[in-house]
């Protein structure tokens, strides 16, 4: 866990990480609640955190790829691109990131 601290890079991978999680568990179990059961306190909870890290991905996508002159075109948009897909950042992390340590 202390290698993602450490740089630029690591911050960006754990911001992924959670950004993944936070949406699996809103359109998984959330949102499955907020129509099943009617309980739509869970989605008013991690609605808002799942978008502050949505946030935080991509501030921090642009950051990292100014600071590690990634080509927008090769890199920075398929980082970007992730944060829009379910289990995208996962691949992301696996494809992209994980190789640049």
């Amino acid at each position: 866990m202390q290698k993602f601290f450490n740089t630029q890079l690591g911050r960006l991978r754990l911001m992924a990480f959670l950004e993944g999680i936070s949406l699996l568990v809103l359109i998984g179990i959330a949102v499955p609640l907020k129509y099943v059961c009617h309980d739509p306190s869970l989605v008013k909870a991690m609605g808002p955190v799942h978008g502050i890290l949505f946030l935080l991905f991509v501030l921090n996508t642009m950051s990292v790829g100014i600071a590690y002159r990634w080509k927008f075109r090769t890199t920075t948009w398929k980082v970007l691109l992730a944060c829009f897909i379910p289990f995208g950042t996962f691949y992301i992390d696996k494809a992209i990131l994980s190789r640049m340590v």
